[in-house]
């Protein structure tokens, strides 16, 4: 994978969880950025551009997650920047089935524990399909539309 379109944001407030992730991308040539709340997640993201970010969604506060994500679809910059919510929690809320909602725009819905594999071919397909959408002139918010319940 090239230098472009491989920087990945990890907000989630377990490090265990947080660390094996990056650990499993990192080995894969991919760029990983961690943020253990939401306002930190923001700022990184703000900073550092990241090509997709896997998002937990029940942190800290339980709607941290939720807050950050409203904060990043109304961001210059970041509103077309693919969300994965990856959460335990929220499992049955009927919204996670709607990717790009209006609500909490996110792009895929997965449910812990992942299964990093899947999670690794949702990751380039997303991006190379960005990619597509880029070199043919596309713009605005991307959804995968779809939901993967592990």
């Amino acid at each position: 994978m090239t230098s472009a379109g491989n920087r990945i944001l990890i907000i989630d407030n377990d490090a265990h969880f947080a660390d094996g992730v990056a650990s499993f991308l990192t080995a894969r040539q991919f760029t990983v950025f961690r943020a253990e709340t939401g306002r930190e997640g923001v700022e990184l993201a703000q900073a550092e551009r990241p090509d997709l970010i896997l998002m937990d969604i029940v942190m800290d506060e339980r709607t941290e997650g939720f807050s950050a994500i409203q904060e990043i679809r109304r961001t210059e910059g970041l509103k077309g920047v693919p969300i994965f919510i990856l959460s335990s929690n929220c499992v049955n809320l009927p919204d996670f089935e709607t990717p790009g909602g209006t609500w909490l725009a996110h792009d895929l819905f997965l449910q812990k524990p992942l299964r990093l594999t899947q999670l690794l071919d949702k990751i380039r397909s997303t991006l190379a399909r960005l990619d597509e959408d880029a070199r043919a002139g596309s713009h605005g918010f991307a959804s995968t539309a779809a939901v993967y319940k592990g």
